[in-house]
């Protein structure tokens, strides 16, 4: 039922390869000479055993030694380990921070109503989220950027929605994306040409983009090509799995929204942002929308505007709304970019391109004279888990002169991946130094390594797409892998102790905030593969095990994967639930040996689906 693209699923249940690269054969002479020294070692020994006469000392304790293992799971939960059964069909696309039925509670106004609104406690589900009947393994990349099952994501609204725009087609039983969009009909890479025309997307300066109300992620699809790799999000609304479709074609998006919430990534974390006719009223609210994308760019970051108002004068017509309005509404929008210190770089047709300052030396002086919008107050400006917008300008880092990139230069890609980040350069993160950034490169290629000497799948191109790192510090495990065709999302938990969100997006990688107390905004079967470093160990006392597990059963497609890493006794509580999700899953040891206590236990979330729905009478 996996399809006929798949390949069997990794099983954990053979140990891993004894063998250790690092030993080398030893030549006859070493050989020769290890003999010579242990014969000598027993002569001596033998001569001291005819001459001394050695008396035993009684033991004062003659206890035997305990060799029975210790590592088992409380009895206080009883002697069988809990099973839980499947949630009803019904559930399959459930996103319980983006319930449509708790969404109409909350207040319409700015959208306030579609960002995330968690269950409390005695609401969440205790149950296993099914897949729909007739799911497949999705098409590998980069087919899967084209094609989509139909069983896997059973919604025909945008095939007839969108028709004429050219975003979907339906095809027996799949889904097409031809890579049209509302401002491109031609398609996203004619689209992304014509903007390459514009500013450089070739020369690795551009790497990270966020696609603002993304559709079904075209234009984050296809600049992967580009090398530039790009945070689709939009919410869950009328256009129904609009994030889902981005997600089974294996491009990263979010369930996300502009509304009074900071978007959960840290400031200057992207090097363009992108909107084409996103509906996101720009000038409204004291333009504090716009506000938001100025704390998430970079210095000298781009933002381009395609539809309404760009070139109403052409499309007004078509747009069927007045010319009077459309004229105001760009002109609203440009005194808002104008307040934010940008500058427009070119309109060219349908598209408009602003770039934000590499610092704020001029802008201070220009506040002196106009105070709207003011700077922030002292705040943190990478602090963004349920954090209010302000209609204030972010302050950038302080600089000596006007020609200073504020926060500090970034290499180019590829070389930005393993350059020493400005956050670590500059010291604005607690124990991130040079040397615990080197040394965590070292760790992850040997981690990964023998992660896949373990499960020899994760070696294989193509197995996995949708990556997840639930717990991804200095971004060292999606680094290892960045050769590989799959992307992977890193998560800073809002807990921990330290935040390193920031420096992964400085590295040419993206992310986003999370609290595993709640369940993440995206929907079911999102990932291929999820690795967990000490998470459990992190959320002890603050959250259930159980619940965090659930959500991540909820996540993660059939027949999709996990690696997790925590001392030997949270992982043996973590397999007894894991075994009452049926997974199949092995502990093993940790990758300096057994004597670590330190271990992994690499888990297969098993092939299964809702029953086929009842016949009708």
């Amino acid at each position: 039922m996996a399809g006929p693209n798949s390949v069997p699923y990794y099983t954990p249940t053979s140990k891993p390869s004894t063998t250790n690269p690092h030993w080398k054969k030893l030549n006859l002479y070493q050989l020769s000479l290890i003999a010579l020294v242990c014969s000598l070692f027993y002569l001596l020994g033998a001569w001291q055993h005819r001459t001394v006469t050695i008396t035993p000392i009684p033991a004062k304790n003659t206890t035997s030694l305990d060799f029975t293992p210790h590592h088992t799971v409380d009895d206080d939960q009883g002697d069988a380990a809990a099973t839980y059964q499947p949630c009803a069909a019904e559930f399959s696309e459930y996103t319980p921070c983006e319930d449509i039925n708790r969404s109409l509670k909350f207040d319409r106004e700015r959208l306030i109503y579609r960002e995330r609104h968690c269950p409390d406690k005695n609401e969440l589900l205790k149950c296993r989220v099914p897949a729909p009947y007739g799911y497949k393994n999705p098409f590998k990349w980069p087919a899967s950027r084209d094609l989509v099952w139909y069983a896997n994501v059973p919604h025909k609204e945008l095939t007839v929605e969108k028709a004429v725009q050219n975003w979907i087609r339906y095809e027996g039983d799949r889904f097409r994306f031809p890579g049209g969009g509302t401002m491109f009909p031609n398609g996203a890479d004619s689209y992304i040409d014509d903007i390459g025309k514009l500013i450089n997307l070739r020369d690795g300066s551009i790497r990270t983009a966020i696609d603002t109300g993304c559709g079904v992620a075209s234009w984050g699809a296809y600049l992967l090509s580009r090398d530039i790799l790009t945070m689709s999000f939009a919410p869950r609304d009328t256009h129904e799995a609009q994030v889902q479709f981005a997600l089974e074609r294996g491009v990263p998006a979010l369930i996300g929204v502009l509304a009074s919430k900071r978007l959960p990534y840290p400031s200057r974390a992207f090097d363009m942002a992108h909107c084409s006719r996103c509906l996101i009223p720009w000038g409204q609210y004291d333009g504090i929308y716009l506000g938001e994308v100025d704390r998430l760019l970079r210095p000298g970051g781009y933002w381009i505007l395609s539809g309404p108002p760009i070139n109403w004068k052409k499309h007004w017509k078509g747009w069927q709304r007045a010319k009077e309005d459309l004229n105001a509404e760009q002109s609203v929008i440009e005194k808002v970019a104008k307040s934010l210190c940008w500058n427009k770089l070119v309109e060219n047709g349908d598209i408009a391109i602003w770039q934000k300052p590499i610092n704020h030396l001029h802008c201070k002086v220009n506040r002196k004279i106009t105070h709207n919008p003011p700077f922030c107050p002292a705040q943190n400006p990478d602090e963004a888990w349920y954090t209010n917008m302000g209609s204030c300008l972010t302050p950038l880092p302080e600089v000596r002169n006007s020609k200073e990139v504020a926060g500090g230069e970034l290499a180019k890609w590829p070389k930005r991946l393993n350059a020493i980040p400005p956050r670590i350069k500059r010291g604005t993160i607690e124990g991130a130094t040079t040397e615990v950034f080197e040394n965590d490169l070292k760790i992850w290629k040997k981690r990964v390594s023998y992660y896949k000497s373990v499960n020899n799948q994760l070696g294989q191109s193509g197995r996995y797409r949708n990556v997840l790192d639930m717990n991804a510090y200095l971004g060292g495990f999606a680094a290892s892998l960045i050769k590989d065709p799959l992307w992977v999302m890193n998560v800073i938990p809002v807990e921990a102790k330290v935040n390193t969100l920031g420096l992964i997006y400085e590295r040419g990688l993206i992310g986003t905030y999370q609290s595993w107390c709640e369940a993440m905004s995206t929907y079911p079967r999102t990932y291929d593969l999820i690795h967990a470093d000490s998470v459990f160990t992190l959320y002890k006392d603050r959250c259930e095990m159980e619940d965090i597990i659930l959500e991540m059963d909820r996540i993660l497609r059939p027949e999709g994967n996990l690696i997790i890493r925590e001392d030997v006794d949270v992982l043996v509580k973590v397999k007894r639930i894991a075994d009452g999700m049926k997974w199949e899953s092995q502990i093993v040891d940790h990758e300096d040996g057994p004597l670590q206590r330190e271990k992994l236990l690499f888990a297969v979330k098993l092939y299964w689906t809702a029953p086929p729905a009842p016949a009708s009478s």
